[in-house]
């Protein structure tokens, strides 16, 4: 177990609120799922910064892989669960086995049939926020990082080329405003030799 792994277990377990949202994703009992990505790289990165309020959240990330009912309703379904449970925190429920279906529409290009929750994870946006956490029956925490932790921990904002574009990583680097949130925070610009594969 890496020490970055057992950091980040330490950080989850010390968020009241977050142990709490993943007593609720557990309670429905999904298919391989986790909560990650912006709600851990702000976790971490307030850490690191010493910031006592947790930063804004614009989203809570909630992920599950199922090839066999990838119906929108369904995600839909279950955030309005969840939404009811817990309303103070701000849901997004995606099925990860259907993000094919409508990924050209949000983002502009197509993409791939996803192969596996990891194989999801691996594919957000940095490398930073390729990151998710699931707690288990015996409320052990699972690390779920394919691309490793290093640029969490490092406060690195790195583009993930597998599928995300430099105009929308760009948009995303304006947006998120990550300098100004975490000052230490370094942001490697998008290479247009970078391209998208997968």
């Amino acid at each position: 177990m890496s020490t970055h792994e057992e950091a980040l277990r330490a950080l989850v377990r010390a968020s009241p609120w977050l142990m709490t949202a993943l007593r609720a994703a557990r309670s429905l009992e999904l298919p391989p799922w986790c909560i990650g990505a912006g709600v851990l790289r702000n976790l971490v990165w307030d850490a690191l910064h010493g910031h006592t309020e947790p930063s804004p959240l614009a989203d809570l990330d909630l992920v599950f892989f199922d090839e066999q009912n990838t119906s929108p309703a369904r995600d839909a379904a279950l955030q309005a669960r969840l939404q009811q449970a817990l309303p103070g925190i701000p849901w997004e429920v995606t099925n990860q086995a259907g993000v094919h279906h409508w990924f050209e529409s949000v983002f502009g290009h197509a993409v791939g049939p996803l192969a596996s929750l990891e194989d999801a994870v691996a594919s957000w946006p940095e490398y930073a926020t390729a990151v998710g956490v699931r707690l288990e029956a015996d409320e052990g925490l699972t690390v779920i990082a394919p691309l490793g932790l290093d640029d969490l921990f490092g406060m690195v904002v790195r583009r993930n080329p597998r599928r995300v574009s430099i105009q929308t990583y760009r948009q995303r680097v304006a947006q998120k405003r990550y300098a100004q949130r975490w000052p230490d925070v370094t942001v490697i610009p998008a290479e247009p030799s970078q391209q998208i594969c997968g």
